[in-house]
C-alpha cells in the first residue's frame, strides 16, 4: 500500500495533466454533442475518463496498465452500446456470433474511440514544457474563438473553461519545476498543502469574480461572422435565443441551429415575407424529431436521403397512412422581403403543403425537393448557385379536426399496431420528474387528445412568457426540466419543446415544428391568382415561432399551440368553413399584443455563465482571504490609521509601548494575569517562577519595556524590532511548553 501511494504521489504532475486535458477535451465534446449521436458522445467521453482514471490510480508498469486500459475501454463501449440498444450479449448465440455482432457494431465508432484515447495520451505528455502548454491551450482557445465568431454557436463558456484549465496546468507546471529545481524547498512546501491550495483558490476566485462582474458593453464593431456574411451579401439569421446567446446580442428570426436551445433575444421587426392567403395560418418550416436534452437534432429519421424531386402542380403525399378527415384548400402566394442572398432551407406554407404551383412566376422546380416523412419542401443550394426564390405560389390542405370524435379515441384505437418509435424518442437520462408531472397533470383524462388538451392548458396557465428568461435560476442540465421546475418562464421554444416531450412521456407521438406565426394583416388584395380576394399578412423576424404537432392515427398530424398569447388558426368541425376562410385583422392584433408588451419590458437578468454555487464559493474564498490579510497586517493597518489621524507616525518608543500592551494582553489570555498591586517586574518574576521555560523571552522583554518607559535615552527602531522578535520567541516557547 505504501509503495502504491508513493507511486501516486510521485506521478502527481502527470495526473494533473490528465485532468486539465480532460477538461479541455470535454469542451470539444460539448460542442460536438449536438452534431454526434448520443452514443458517440458516450463512447468518446467514457473512453477518455476510463483511460485517465486508470493512469492516475495505477501508476505501475506501462504494459500492464495498457492491458487494463484496453479492458476498461471495452467495458465502457459495451455499456454504451447496451444503453443505446445497439448491442446486447445474447445467451442464445454462440460466442463467435456474439463477438462478430459486437465487432460489426463497433466498426462504425472505432475511429472515434481510438482517436479519443490517443489524443488524451499524447496531449497529457506535452506538459513537460511551459511553452508546449501555452501553445496547446492557445490553439484550443483560438479554434473555439473562431468557431464562436464565424458560426452561430456560442462558445464563450467553453473558452472560459479552457482558459481555466490552461491556468491550472501552468500552475501545476510551475510547482513541478520548483520540485525539480529546489527539492529542499519543495519538501518544506509539502508541509503546508492547505495554505498553498487556499492561495491558488483565492487567485482563481478573484479572476472568476472579476470576469463575472465586468460590465456588459455592446461591441462597437460587427463580430467577424456578421461582417463576413454581410461582405458576401448575406444577412445573419438567428432565432429566439436558440443558439444559446443571451438577450443582449441575439435577435428574433428563423433559426438554422436548434441543438442548443435557450438564452434570450431582442425583438427584430425586419420584414421577412408577405403572404397573401385565403386563410390565416401558421407558416410551417421544418420539423425536428431527436431531442438531446439541450435542443433538437436533425437525425437520420429525417435525413437528406429522404428527399425526392418535385414537379410543378404535382400532388405531394405523406408517408403516414392517409387521413380520413375533411380538409380545406388554402391558396398562398409568398413574396420574400429579406435581403437578397438570404437563403432559407425550406419554403414556408400553411399546415402541410400539398402542391407547388410556381416559383418566381414559373413552373421551374428544379431546386425543390420533398421530404415526405415530415411534409417539408426543401430548397436545394447544392445543385446550382441560385438565390432563394423571390416569390412562390402553393396550395395546402388544412384538416378540419373533428374534436368531439377525436376526444373519445383511446390509445388502442389510435396506436395499436403502429410503428411510431421516432416520434416517441427520449434521451436515456430524461428527468423522471418531468414524466411524473405529465402524468399528474393528465391524471383525470383517459384518451390521448384529452391529455394533450390538459398539457396545453397547464403550460399556458402556469408559466410566464418572456423573451429574456432569468437563467440564473437554471440548475438542471436538461432544457425541459429546467424550464418546468426552475426557470418557469420563457418563449415559444421552451413551451413547444416541453409540450412535445411531455406528450412523448405519455406515449403520445409528437414532433417539434418551427416556422412563423401568421404576422400582421396588411389589407385585402385581389389578383389573377386570387380572383375572389385574399388577405395579405406581413411577416417579420419577430414572428419566428415554434410549436408542437401531435400524431393521431387516421387523423394525421394536428398542430398544438402551448405558448401563452399565441392562437393557432385551427379548423374544427364546430367552426363553419366560410367563417374560418377569412379572418379580420383583430385576432392577429390580439395575438401579437403579448410580444409587443414583452418587447418593451426591461431586460431581465440573464445567466452569467457560472453556477450560483461556484460564485458563492469564490466570493466566500475571497472574503476569507481579505479577512486573513487584514488580520495578518493589522499592525501595519493600525499604524497607517494613526498616521492618517494624527498626521505623523508613532515613534519607536510609542510603538514599543503599544507592543508591550499586546504581549501583556496575550499573557492574560493564557492565564498569566498581572495583579493590580504588582509592578510589571514583580509580575514577570512570578511568571518566570511558574513557567521557567519562558525566561529567555520574558527577561529581555521586561528590560526593553523599562527602557522605553523610564529611560531618558532615545529608543531606536532597531530596539522596537528586537522587542517584536522576543514576542515571537515568547509565543514559540509557550507552544513548545504546551505540546510537552
Amino acid at each position: 500500500m505504501k509503495k502504491w501511494w508513493s507511486e501516486i504521489c510521485g506521478s502527481w504532475y502527470y495526473s494533473l495533466c490528465l485532468l486539465w486535458v480532460l477538461i479541455i477535451a470535454y469542451q470539444w465534446i460539448q460542442y460536438a454533442d449536438g452534431i454526434w449521436y448520443s452514443e458517440t458522445t458516450m463512447f468518446v467521453l467514457g473512453t477518455m475518463i476510463a483511460v485517465a482514471v486508470i493512469d492516475i490510480i495505477l501508476p505501475f508498469n506501462a504494459w500492464y496498465r495498457l492491458l487494463i486500459k484496453l479492458v476498461a475501454v471495452i467495458a465502457v463501449v459495451y455499456y454504451a452500446m447496451h444503453t443505446h440498444g445497439l448491442f446486447t450479449w445474447s445467451l442464445f448465440q454462440s460466442l463467435s456470433d456474439n463477438m462478430e455482432e459486437f465487432i460489426s457494431t463497433l466498426r462504425t465508432y472505432i475511429w472515434f474511440i481510438v482517436a479519443a484515447w490517443m489524443l488524451l495520451e499524447v496531449s497529457a505528455r506535452i506538459g513537460t514544457s511551459r511553452r508546449a502548454i501555452i501553445m496547446f491551450v492557445g490553439t484550443n482557445i483560438v479554434a473555439l474563438a473562431i468557431l464562436d465568431s464565424f458560426t452561430k454557436t456560442a462558445l464563450w463558456e467553453e473558452v472560459a473553461w479552457v482558459v481555466f484549465a490552461g491556468m491550472g496546468w501552468l500552475v501545476s507546471n510551475h510547482f513541478r519545476y520548483f520540485q525539480e529545481r529546489f527539492p529542499r524547498g519543495w519538501k518544506h512546501l509539502r508541509r503546508y498543502p492547505l495554505k498553498i491550495m487556499f492561495n491558488i483558490a483565492v487567485i482563481f476566485s478573484i479572476i472568476l469574480l472579476a470576469g463575472i462582474n465586468m460590465p456588459e458593453v455592446q461591441p462597437t464593431l460587427k463580430d467577424p461572422y456578421t461582417a463576413w456574411k454581410n461582405w458576401h451579401g448575406e444577412s445573419v439569421i438567428t432565432v429566439n435565443g436558440s443558439n444559446g446567446m443571451d438577450g443582449q446580442g441575439a435577435s428574433s428570426g428563423y433559426s438554422r441551429e436548434d441543438s442548443n436551445l435557450g438564452g434570450g433575444f431582442n425583438f427584430d421587426y425586419t420584414p421577412v415575407m408577405s403572404v397573401s392567403t385565403t386563410s390565416r395560418s401558421y407558416w410551417r418550416g421544418e420539423t425536428r424529431l431527436a431531442y438531446s436534452g439541450k435542443g433538437w437534432i436533425d437525425r437520420s429519421s429525417s435525413s437528406w436521403r429522404d428527399l425526392e424531386p418535385i414537379q410543378a402542380d404535382e400532388k405531394l403525399s405523406m408517408d403516414e397512412e392517409p387521413s380520413t378527415i375533411e380538409t380545406r384548400t388554402v391558396k398562398q402566394q409568398v413574396k420574400m422581403l429579406s435581403d437578397k442572398g438570404t437563403n432559407y432551407p425550406v419554403l414556408f406554407g400553411a399546415y402541410t403543403i400539398s402542391r407547388i404551383e410556381s416559383v418566381n412566376g414559373k413552373n421551374d422546380t428544379d431546386q425543390l425537393d420533398w421530404r415526405s416523412n415530415s411534409g417539408e419542401v426543401h430548397w436545394s443550394q447544392t445543385r446550382q448557385n441560385h438565390n432563394f426564390p423571390e416569390s412562390y405560389s402553393l396550395i395546402s390542405s388544412v384538416p378540419v379536426v373533428p374534436v368531439a370524435e377525436l376526444e373519445k379515441k383511446t390509445y388502442s384505437e389510435l396506436y395499436d399496431g403502429k410503428s411510431l418509435e421516432p416520434y416517441l424518442q427520449m434521451p436515456t437520462d430524461f428527468p423522471q420528474r418531468v414524466k411524473n408531472l405529465a402524468r399528474e397533470v393528465t391524471a383525470s383524462a383517459t384518451t390521448p387528445y384529452r391529455k394533450i388538451e390538459l398539457l396545453q392548458s397547464y403550460l399556458k396557465n402556469n408559466y410566464t412568457y418572456t423573451n429574456n428568461p432569468d437563467l440564473s435560476r437554471k440548475k438542471s442540465s436538461d432544457f425541459v426540466d429546467s424550464f418546468l421546475f426552475e426557470i418557469k418562464e420563457g418563449y415559444c421554444d421552451y413551451y413547444s419543446t416541453a409540450m412535445v416531450m411531455m406528450a412523448r412521456s405519455l406515449d403520445i407521438p409528437a414532433r417539434w415544428v418551427k416556422g412563423y406565426a401568421p404576422g400582421q394583416a396588411n389589407g385585402y388584395v385581389t389578383s389573377d391568382y386570387f380572383p375572389e380576394g385574399a388577405t395579405e399578412y406581413m411577416v417579420t423576424n419577430a414572428d419566428a415561432h415554434s410549436w408542437a404537432e401531435i400524431y393521431f392515427a387516421g387523423y394525421g398530424w394536428i398542430p398544438i399551440e402551448a405558448t401563452p398569447g399565441f392562437d393557432m388558426p385551427l379548423l374544427t368541425e364546430a367552426v363553419q368553413a366560410p367563417a374560418q376562410t377569412e379572418q379580420t385583422p383583430q385576432p392577429e392584433e390580439q395575438q401579437q399584443e403579448p410580444e409587443q408588451e414583452q418587447a418593451e419590458t426591461p431586460v431581465q437578468a440573464t445567466e452569467n455563465g457560472a453556477p450560483p454555487a461556484v460564485i458563492w464559493t469564490a466570493s466566500l474564498l475571497v472574503a476569507a482571504w481579505v479577512v486573513f490579510i487584514a488580520f495578518r497586517y493589522r499592525r501595519k493597518l493600525h499604524a497607517a490609521y494613526v498616521r492618517m489621524r494624527y498626521g505623523e507616525a508613532h515613534t519607536p518608543q510609542q510603538k514599543m509601548m503599544v507592543e508591550a500592551k499586546r504581549w501583556l494582553a496575550w499573557m492574560k489570555r493564557h492565564g498569566l494575569n498581572r495583579e493590580s498591586h504588582e509592578t510589571l517586574r514583580e509580575s514577570v518574576d512570578r511568571w518566570q517562577e511558574l513557567k521557567p521555560e519562558l525566561r529567555p523571552a520574558l527577561g529581555p522583554l521586561l528590560q526593553l519595556f523599562e527602557r522605553a518607559k523610564y529611560s531618558p535615552n532615545v529608543v531606536t527602531e532597531e530596539e522596537y524590532v528586537t522587542m517584536k522578535q522576543y514576542v515571537q520567541d515568547l509565543r514559540k516557547l509557550w507552544r513548545n511548553t504546551s505540546t510537552k
